[in-house]
């Protein structure tokens, strides 16, 4: 997998299914802006801030280190002026207190790329979109002093050229490119900021807030609950360390048996048989679809499901699958609080308790 700059822009409102990791799986920069990068490199076009210097004010105390993917980035100072390329790295900043100067466009229509849970947090800010094939000019004219690339799926190679700009993070070694979780994401930035205390805080509350819908809901532990997709034809399931399938185990449900034996690209995502989707039919089903509703409420096998049938069917709106997707440290108690209602209502499996998003997107009739 070498995802690249030029081809990340096709993450559309597709992302909600199983397209964003397609979207991902790209080619690196096409030959000739490779060209054009170097050459700019060689007529000094990008300053050599090259990763690991500390100018002669700095002492070494005052250095932060960070081991990732890719080796070893330092930072002389907590940053100020950081561009986003990770796809959802600047909900952390923001939540941090530090807007970007650039954000990395991933999908939906919002202003800077700010969702509806991260725009208060803009401050009056207008951080620059950074839209289809990113510009390295353009990230070198921002005069970073901190680029975050978690989940932006750059190259080893991307991360060379970017490091002479200003230094990069990266993802841990242990995570893939796109499965930083979000406790993670958040301490990292935090520290690469000076704000570890304030990241240490964010992470707590989230906590949280997750253990107390837990505490109102006794009924949620131990039961089955499946996010799942119908698009374009093809039904399938998010898995392992997607962050839809995180957020409902965080919530303290279990995948259904035969979703934990689903090994979908990366890890993310599995399709299923169109002539079998029992593995969807958990105690509380998902559904994560942010258009062609019709399609879901026409599927055959669809009501087969016991889910179907005893009314255990969530249908998580668009804004609250963009919510799921981003699973940030301020996307995810805002998914929490637009979908407790229906949770709660649809683990009791009785077709007489209403759901109230899967009535409204036509599940029940």
């Amino acid at each position: 997998m070498n995802p690249g700059f030029s081809r990340f822009s096709r993450a559309t409102m597709v992302a909600f299914h199983m397209d964003e990791i397609k979207a991902a799986r790209a080619s690196g920069l096409p030959h000739s802006s490779r060209r054009q990068v170097l050459a700019g490199i060689a007529s000094g076009l990008l300053a050599p801030v090259l990763v690991g210097s500390t100018p002669a004010s700095a002492s070494a105390a005052d250095e932060l280190r960070f081991t990732h993917a890719y080796g070893e980035t330092v930072l002389p100072a907590p940053a100020r002026r950081v561009v986003s390329l990770g796809y959802t790295t600047h909900d952390a900043l923001l939540a941090l207190g530090v807007p970007p100067v650039a954000n990395r466009y991933w999908f939906g229509d919002y202003p800077f790329g700010a969702w509806p849970w991260a725009q208060p947090y803009l401050d009056g800010t207008e951080p620059e979109l950074l839209k289809g094939e990113v510009s390295i000019e353009k990230v070198a004219a921002l005069r970073p002093d901190l680029i975050v690339a978690i989940g932006s799926g750059i190259s080893r190679a991307e991360y060379s050229v970017l490091s002479r700009i200003a230094p990069v993070l990266m993802q841990e070694a242990r995570y893939p490119p796109y499965g930083t979780p979000w406790d993670a994401l958040t301490r990292t930035v935090g520290r690469a900021l000076g704000r570890s205390d304030e990241a240490e805080r964010l992470v707590a509350a989230t906590y949280r807030t997750f253990a107390d819908a837990r505490a109102r809901n006794p009924l949620w532990a131990g039961r089955t609950a499946v996010a799942a997709y119908h698009m374009s034809g093809e039904t399938g399931a998010f898995v392992g360390a997607d962050t839809r399938a995180r957020f409902l185990a965080d919530l303290g449900f279990q995948p259904t048996p035969a979703i934990t034996r689903i090994a979908g690209p990366d890890g993310f995502y599995g399709a299923l048989s169109p002539e079998d989707l029992s593995p969807v039919d958990a105690d509380i089903l998902v559904w994560i679809a942010a258009f062609a509703m019709q399609d879901l409420v026409a599927l055959p096998m669809r009501k087969t499901l016991r889910a179907y049938r005893e009314g255990r069917e969530v249908v998580a709106s668009p804004l609250v699958a963009g919510a799921m997707s981003y699973g940030s440290v301020l996307s995810l108690p805002f998914a929490l609080k637009a979908l407790e209602a229906d949770l709660t209502a649809a683990v009791d499996g009785s077709p007489e308790t209403p759901v109230k998003s899967a009535v409204e997107a036509g599940l029940t009739s």
